[in-house]
C-alpha cells in the first residue's frame, strides 16, 4: 500500500472544495478539507500536510494572515488559490512565504500541475534523494511506495515517515528529536520509545535479519542513518562499510 502525499484544502465555498478534492481524489492525494482559518489552524497541526491549498476570502480571518502564521508553525507547502488577481495581492502573499499563487477560476490540471511541481520542489529543496536503493529495499519518495525484491511493502504513514527522513541523506545521523519532531509533533520530547518501537516494527518489513540490520543503523544515544551499498538513480552508489 503506498503511503499518499496529503493535500489540505482550505476554502470556504463547499463547491470549490468539492471541485478540489475530486480532482485530487482522482491523482490518488490523501486530502483534508477546512473551511475557515480556525479549522484550517486545527488540521494543520493535527494532520501536517505536505500541501496546502488556502483561499484568502475566509470567513473568520484574512487569508494573507495566515500565510506567515502556516509557514511558522509547519514546513507545509504553500499555494494561495484566490479571486483576488491584483498583482499587490499576490506579491504581498508571496512576500509573506506563500511557494505559489493560482487565480480563480482556474483549471483543475493546472492546479494539479501546480502541486506536482510543489511536491518535488519540497522533497529536492535541502538537496536530499529522491529516489534510492539499499541492498533488495528500494524507495521512492515522489511516488512514495518501498519495495523489497520488487514487491510492494505496506507501510504506515508513521513507518514511512521515518523511513523517508533517512532515505533523503542515506549515511547521515538523524537524531531522535528530528525524528520525533517530524512524526510525533506534538510529543516528541519525552516519547522516544515510540520511536525505537517503531524501528522494531519498521526493520521486520525490510530487513534480512532484523536482529541484525544492515539498512537501518542504530547510532546508540543519538539516532539513525540508513546504511549499507546505495544505489542512486544517478548510478552512484556507496557504502559506510560500518558496524552497528
Amino acid at each position: 500500500m503506498k503511503v499518499r502525499h496529503k493535500v489540505l484544502i482550505v476554502d470556504d465555498e463547499l463547491h470549490i472544495r468539492r471541485l478540489i478534492h475530486a480532482a485530487l481524489a482522482r491523482s490518488d492525494y490523501a486530502i483534508v478539507e477546512a473551511e475557515n482559518a480556525r479549522e484550517a489552524i486545527d488540521r494543520l497541526q493535527s494532520e501536517r500536510p505536505d500541501i496546502t491549498l488556502l483561499d484568502l476570502g475566509l470567513p473568520d480571518r484574512d487569508g494573507l494572515e495566515l500565510v506567515p502564521l502556516f509557514k511558522q508553525r509547519s514546513d507545509t507547502t504553500l499555494i494561495v488559490i484566490s479571486a483576488r488577481d491584483a498583482t499587490d495581492e499576490k506579491v504581498a502573499a508571496l512576500d509573506l512565504g506563500a511557494d505559489d499563487y493560482l487565480t480563480k477560476p482556474f483549471d483543475t490540471d493546472e492546479l494539479l500541475a501546480r502541486v506536482r511541481v510543489a511536491l518535488r520542489n519540497r522533497l529536492t529543496r535541502d538537496g536530499g534523494n529522491l529516489a534510492l536503493a539499499v541492498g533488495d529495499v528500494a524507495i521512492d519518495l515522489v511516488a512514495r511506495t518501498v519495495t523489497k525484491r520488487g514487491r510492494e511493502v505496506h507501510l504506515t504513514p508513521k513507518e514511512y515517515a521515518v523511513l523517508a527522513q533517512l532515505a533523503r541523506f542515506p549515511g547521515r545521523v538523524i537524531t531522535h528529536k528530528q525524528i520525533m519532531a517530524e512524526v510525533w509533533p506534538r510529543e516528541h520530547e519525552h516519547h522516544v520509545e515510540y520511536l525505537r518501537v517503531l524501528v522494531r516494527t519498521l526493520r521486520q518489513k525490510i530487513e534480512a535479519d532484523p536482529q541484525q540490520p544492515q539498512i537501518i543503523c542504530n547510532e546508540l544515544g543519538i539516532g539513525y542513518r540508513l546504511r549499507g551499498n546505495v544505489d542512486t538513480p544517478g548510478g552512484e552508489s556507496g557504502s559506510d562499510g560500518s558496524r552497528a
